[in-house]
């Protein structure tokens, strides 16, 4: 590995080819989770690649590479967002009651379906769920990275994890 990213330092094409194979199909699955559909998340994944080869120079070898790489790609998703104001959606949610679910019910859900489930959240929504709930960040780091409160991305954490909740007792609902 260490070989490919040298010839990536030195603009090696074969080496940035090797890279982008490796890599490519699990940063996909990370630009999936930002995007509204799957061309958006073609266009987000070559514009993550793009900027890692740009930035490659940054890269120092301390800490993982795949860890700096899917960094990167975050990046690069929630820029692509920004540039294009899909961020900008103004949508409440209606008091919902919440109903506890028991995790073997959950189980009948496919990955696939839950998925599903949060790409129909609204974008805010989204982000900062993905950001929280998948990748890790605190709200401190969220707040800096899509440059709103830190209150702000609380609320719309809770906001989503509640239109989540509807969505499932919904899909729920329906195997019953």
């Amino acid at each position: 590995m260490n070989d490919i990213i040298k010839g990536c330092l030195s603009n090696d094409r074969d080496c940035q080819k090797a890279l982008y194979e490796r890599y490519a199909a699990s940063m996909l699955g990370v630009c999936r989770r930002y995007a509204r559909h799957g061309l958006e998340a073609d266009d987000m994944l070559q514009d993550g690649f793009i900027t890692l080869f740009r930035n490659m120079d940054q890269y120092h070898g301390t800490g993982s590479f795949e860890a700096w790489m899917r960094r990167i790609i975050i990046n690069t998703c929630l820029k692509h967002i920004r540039k294009f104001s899909f961020q900008k959606e103004n949508i409440g949610i209606e008091e919902t009651e919440i109903t506890k679910v028991e995790p073997e019910v959950l189980s009948q859900l496919s990955e696939e379906a839950l998925l599903e489930m949060i790409d129909q959240l609204p974008v805010g929504y989204k982000n900062v769920f993905n950001l929280y709930a998948i990748e890790g960040y605190n709200h401190q780091e969220i707040s800096k990275m899509l440059g709103i409160r830190e209150g702000t991305s609380r609320s719309q954490l809770v906001k989503a994890r509640k239109m989540l909740q509807k969505f499932i007792g919904n899909a729920l609902n329906a195997f019953i």
